[in-house]
């Protein structure tokens, strides 16, 4: 089984970013954090075994971190790698070829 894997993009206190990085860099479940310019202020990648894992993650301890003000979480459905884009395009790229 895949494990299951999310983005969780925060809105921050930024008067607490440096305690809140802090805090998420202790999660072992945190693959990644960026800090972002846009709509959120740091997006990080999340992976657990299931989707309740990550549920009681996400509620006992990211939500819990001083200076969190919300999130939007964005499921991942599927990863393609560098490898699988490159494959595409050329696999797309050889289809068109045999319909001109």
């Amino acid at each position: 089984m895949n494990p299951f894997t999310a983005s969780v993009n925060m809105f921050i206190e930024a008067a607490e970013k440096e305690n809140i990085l802090a805090a998420l860099s202790n999660i072992d479940e945190i693959q990644e954090v960026y800090e972002v310019a846009g709509e959120y202020d740091l997006v990080s990648i999340v992976q657990t075994p299931c989707i309740e894992d990550f549920q009681t993650l996400l509620h006992k301890q990211i939500l819990r971190i001083k200076g969190i003000k919300s999130t939007i979480i964005t499921v991942v459905l599927k990863t393609h790698d560098k490898c699988d884009q490159e494959r595409y395009i050329a696999c797309s790229n050889i289809h068109k070829g045999k319909d001109d």
